[in-house]
């Protein structure tokens, strides 16, 4: 049906928007009842029966929270299409109403089509009396001077009545195109039949939020602050009303969870309902990236599930993407509320895959239940926000050579340290950077950036193939907070000098560690000197060394093993690095027993 100026000018946008409030208040209350599913029912559930009906419950109420999850997502997405269809609507109909208005104050009719009468108006130059009126059309051209001489002028209502008749038509005709396209997003936005919401629906909702996202961007007018402060961040979303955060959460979750400076309360909430987004757009793909990045993604998301054991701290979801290699950042404990919170870096070989989210999670686990018997009030953090090296990466494993990506990763730290410190509620929050590996390069890189690591008052420096600075007092936070790790059979830590060339190195990744080790063996024999700078662990860089276990050696049990870089963080395995770096991360330091340099 074509659309006219006259239902163009009585259309009710206040309707639109009621029945977008009315979805809201759809997506409020799923929201609310998959809340109540993870926080009450599965937790009681889990703690007080056990039994195959009991397990048969528990599944029942994850896919009932899966379902909600999903119902939250899409009423979201229909109250802010719905919305932004009445804001644009409402833009043409002030510029319909404004045509109007002129044409009544200038005794101009406008006919039902859209054409514009106008009456007699000016002089003739002839006989001096008024030129006659007339009708201007849709799309016609105003006439002008029209004899050679000169001698035959327009009737000066031509123009005026011109220009009206193409401001209603430009009105009517927008507003056909934003009815046309907004009709299409709200068919997609269906659900299938049934009482199952499976992958392929998540993968149509990933789709949805995309087309949301694009046509409601003059509604939502795109104003995240993307290139501001984390101060200046918060202080945004504080300002914004319930219902524009709201809609914020249901458009734009990936870049709300991933906004550095937004709570961590929020974060969470918009990356639970980002991560199962990204699952839907990786189901659609079968390359080796998606795959593994999706196989990560659902121990993720499992893990958040499940949920916290009783008297363990709770799981946050400070950040997911699949960016590069892929992006995740897991909080153990609430960092805006816990005074003490330690952020955890992985390094080399480090990317968002399976083994990223069992083990690099577990470590950020363990120093969150071991700092807390020091402290309760503690948060732990692992944060993959960056392209760590990969070992085994044809030429891009020639990357664990450089400092570019600890430099790239360093910038993003430090906007994470520093919406740490924005968002944290405590006074005078203890914050403590933890470098593993490469990561602790990464930290290192960080420090060395306007004024080191907002807010950071210890850093922890574990298998470190060096830092980029010779001396720990360059790190900015005093030589006394700066706290060291280095197995003895740690190859990391034996990487030759750069000095040195890049035998052992270029032989660790072409030939295997035993190469490299040996090779930074012999080559650096009696220095202090590693790959990226002064050994960490040496007396020479002035740092605090604290204990920790040899490890197993390279050449063990028949085979090669690297189990010496990956153990600090286990209690069982070494339980006195373990417990040294939930004491500093705890803000107790000066309890941490030290030992000898190397």
């Amino acid at each position: 049906m074509t659309l006219t100026w006259a239902q163009l000018r009585a259309l009710k946008c206040g309707e639109l928007e009621g029945a977008a409030d009315g979805w809201g208040k759809a997506s409020n209350r799923a929201d609310a009842g998959r809340d109540r599913i993870e926080t009450q029912l599965l937790n009681g559930l889990r703690d007080t029966q056990h039994g195959e009906a009991a397990k048969a419950a528990v599944g029942r109420l994850r896919q009932m929270s899966r379902n909600l999850s999903y119902v939250y997502t899409e009423c979201g997405l229909l109250r802010t299409t719905l919305n932004s269809m009445a804001h644009e609507l409402r833009a043409q109909q002030r510029a319909l109403r404004e045509a109007l208005d002129d044409a009544e104050a200038l005794k101009f009719t406008v006919h039902g089509d859209g054409s514009v009468t106008y009456p007699a108006a000016g002089e003739g130059l002839i006989d001096g009396g008024p030129l006659p009126g007339g009708t201007a059309t849709v799309g016609a051209t105003a006439p002008g001077l029209h004899a050679p001489s000169g001698l035959v002028a327009p009737n000066p209502n031509v123009a005026k009545a011109q220009d009206i008749a193409d401001r209603v038509a430009k009105a009517v005709r927008t507003a056909a195109e934003i009815d046309w396209r907004y009709a299409r997003i709200l068919r997609k936005l269906k659900a299938e039949e049934g009482l199952k919401v499976p992958n392929s629906t998540w993968q149509d909702a990933a789709g949805d939020a995309a087309a949301v996202r694009d046509a409601a961007r003059g509604y939502l007018k795109d104003a995240i602050p993307r290139d501001a402060t984390p101060a200046e961040r918060k202080a945004w979303w504080s300002a914004l009303t319930d219902e524009q955060r709201e809609e914020y959460l249901a458009v734009y979750p990936d870049q709300i969870g991933n906004l550095d400076g937004i709570p961590a309360l929020v974060r969470d909430a918009a990356n639970r309902d980002n991560i199962q987004l990204l699952m839907g757009k990786l189901e659609g793909r079968d390359d080796a990236k998606s795959e593994t990045q999706l196989a990560a993604l659902r121990e993720i998301d499992r893990q958040l599930r499940v949920g916290s054991k009783p008297g363990e701290p709770p799981m946050y979801l400070l950040g997911v993407s699949d960016e590069g290699n892929g992006r995740a950042i897991v909080s153990y404990g609430n960092p805006d509320t816990s005074k003490n919170v330690s952020a955890y870096v992985p390094g080399l070989n480090t990317s968002l895959d399976e083994e990223f989210a069992k083990n690099d999670l577990k470590r950020a686990h363990d120093t969150a239940i071991g700092t807390r018997i020091h402290d309760s009030s503690s948060a732990s953090i692992v944060w993959l926000g960056y392209d760590a090296p990969q070992f085994l990466d044809g030429v891009d494993s020639l990357a664990v050579m450089g400092d570019e990506r600890a430099e790239k990763g360093g910038r993003a730290f430090n906007g994470f340290m520093d919406g740490l410190s924005a968002t944290n509620d405590n006074d005078d929050p203890h914050l403590t950077a933890i470098g593993h590996s490469y990561g602790s390069r990464t930290v290192g890189a960080a420090t060395q950036q306007g004024g080191g690591i907002p807010g950071v008052d210890d850093i922890v420096l574990v298998g470190s193939p060096g830092v980029g600075v010779d001396r720990a007092e360059d790190l900015g936070v005093g030589s006394d907070h700066i706290f060291v790790g280095a197995a003895e059979h740690d190859v990391v830590t034996k990487l030759p000098s750069g000095r040195e060339g890049t035998a052992g190195i270029v032989g660790t990744i072409a030939a295997g560690p035993v190469v490299g080790y040996v090779a930074g063996d012999i080559a650096d024999q009696g220095d202090d000197d590693l790959w990226f700078g002064k050994d960490p662990a040496s007396e020479g860089f002035g740092a605090r060394r604290f204990p920790v276990d040899e490890g197993p050696r390279l050449l063990s049990g028949g085979r090669i093993t690297l189990d010496a870089h990956s153990q600090y963080f286990d209690p069982e395995r070494d339980a006195s690095s373990a417990n040294s770096i939930a004491l500093i991360a705890a803000g107790k330091p000066e309890r941490v027993k030290v030992e000898e340099y190397r």
